[in-house]
């Protein structure tokens, strides 16, 4: 259907100029805003597993000092909180040494 001045719809130039406008723009935003929203999304869920990740191993280990201290057998010290340190000192430096042990080498 041609227009009043014999022109098609197509051959409009103003509708060509801004439907390639509207391109370069959406093909932008996808290569831009797209990749950093992302981005930061990951960085925020990120810190938030990481705060209750150590939100979470904090309360384990006051869970695990009351559990060895409530139920240590009868020791002659039992009860006194400093041989459950002990106990748990010791667990955490064998895993320490352990880990130290797997880490990659540094030298070259």
């Amino acid at each position: 259907m041609a227009d009043e001045d014999g022109t098609t719809p197509k051959d409009d130039w103003t509708v060509q100029v801004a439907d390639r406008i509207e391109s370069v723009v959406q093909t932008v935003r996808a290569k831009t805003t797209v990749p950093i929203t992302k981005l930061a999304q990951i960085v925020v869920y990120g810190v938030l597993l990481g705060v209750a990740g150590l939100a979470a191993g904090i309360l384990g280990v006051i869970v695990l000092v009351r559990l060895i201290d409530s139920y240590l057998p009868f020791h002659p010290h039992a009860r006194q909180v400093w041989v459950t340190y002990v106990i748990l000192g010791a667990i955490f430096l064998v895993s320490g040494a352990l880990a130290m042990r797997k880490r990659p080498s540094t030298r070259r």
